[in-house]
């Protein structure tokens, strides 16, 4: 038997009646991704194939490559990016989402918010 930790994190409280959900996302050649957005809950991911950018609020935008993994904390923090790094394949990775009862997994920013924390991307 072989076992690999591929991340630890400490997230925040999840509330009574929280629910997951595990997806698997592909972007083909340059995609941008989805726009940006918020999980109510924490959200734990691992790049299968290919090259994500991978940029939350307030940190630097970074690439997360194939057989690496990546979190974000959910609730306010926007997930400003999360597009195909590369033009010439795809990427393919899976994320699971903890979400609290009564919330969208996924909720848009809007462009009067992304004007207003404009500060907040590095």
């Amino acid at each position: 038997m072989s076992l690999t930790v591929l991340q630890e994190a400490k997230p925040p409280f999840i509330p009574e009646g929280a629910h997951a959900m595990t997806i698997v996302i592909d972007y083909p050649p340059g995609d941008p991704g989805t726009p940006p957005h918020r999980h109510p809950g924490p959200a734990f991911g691992y790049v299968l194939e290919g090259e994500m950018v991978f940029e939350l609020e307030g940190e630097p935008p970074r690439v997360v490559r194939a057989g690496e993994a990546f979190w974000e904390p959910g609730g306010d923090v926007i997930h400003y990016q999360d597009g195909n790094n590369r033009d010439d394949i795809p990427v393919r990775f899976t994320v699971t989402m903890l979400c609290e009862p009564g919330k969208p997994m996924l909720e848009f920013v809007s462009e009067q918010e992304l004007r207003a924390k404009g500060w907040s991307r590095s």
